[in-house]
């Protein structure tokens, strides 16, 4: 039986258990999922504890980047995009796989990013996965976060998208949200105006609780597509958890588990 769990900085209304047991399960694998809460303060002195207790852990906000230097190599996606979301204890490896997560989410609501022009909100261990895996893409990419000394840092070492120092109201594609506004204490709140918002055409909101977003519901109203991240959420699983099993991945394998997930 694999010890399985996902730190956060809170983790208490984390999909992660219930999505993690489901796959493994549908795989025929028997685990023990734990959530695990890390309060800022106590990181330094907790994580390298939690990295010798589990064999494997999800990694969530805000410590997607703070793992790292505990950690042997980074692999494929890790490497690639300096943030990690799977880590394998056993080995000390780590891996990114919301970048394929998020790409197949959007797929899959009919949103596609090849030539249009993108709006990411956060620059944070998601928000440098998704500029990444969007410019890769054929995206036109603009980013912004109010923590501008990060964006800098992110831009210095990847200067393939244009890092805004304010927002503007100017028409894009897609409005992606890759922050934490918006769940939580700050359950409500957008982290963009409806003047923007209206601008776009597809809006997406990488928070699943609540399932629509104050950001999404202002996107809704105004004729907008738009995607929750629960399909980010579910892929990045499947594709940790076939790391973890080394097994190898397939979308159509991971589409229909989403769709039985969804219909239990």
């Amino acid at each position: 039986m694999l010890k399985m769990a996902v730190i956060g900085k809170d983790v208490s209304e984390s999909l992660s258990p219930k999505m993690h047991t489901f796959i493994m399960n549908k795989l025929g694998v028997d685990i023990k999922y734990d959530k695990v809460s890390i309060p800022l303060e106590n990181f330094k002195d907790e994580f390298p504890k939690i990295l010798k207790e589990y064999d494997t852990l999800n990694v969530t906000i805000p410590y997607k980047l703070d793992v790292i230097p505990y950690l042997d190599e980074l692999k494929e996606d890790g490497l690639i995009f300096k943030s990690i979301n799977t880590i394998d204890c056993r080995t000390k490896y780590g891996y990114n796989t919301d970048g394929v997560g998020f790409m197949l989410m959007i797929e899959n609501a009919n949103i596609s990013a090849n030539g249009k022009t993108c709006l990411v909100l956060g620059s944070g261990g998601v928000g440098r996965t998704v500029i990444k895996k969007l410019v890769t893409s054929g995206a036109s990419v603009s980013a912004f976060d109010l923590n501008q000394d990060g964006l800098k840092e992110l831009y210095d070492e990847f200067p393939k998208f244009e890092a805004l120092e304010r927002l503007e109201n100017k028409p894009y594609d897609i409005i992606i949200n890759c922050t934490g506004v918006g769940m939580h204490k700050s359950v409500g709140k957008s982290p963009v105006g409806e003047d923007l918002i209206k601008l776009c055409e597809s809006a997406v909101d990488l928070i699943y609780v609540p399932e629509v977003s104050e950001f999404l519901r202002l996107a809704k109203i105004n004729g907008k597509k738009i995607c929750n991240g629960e399909a980010m959420l579910f892929y990045q699983a499947y594709y940790a958890d076939c790391i973890f099993l080394n097994r190898k991945c397939d979308n159509e394998e991971a589409k229909k588990l989403f769709l039985e997930y969804r219909n239990m």
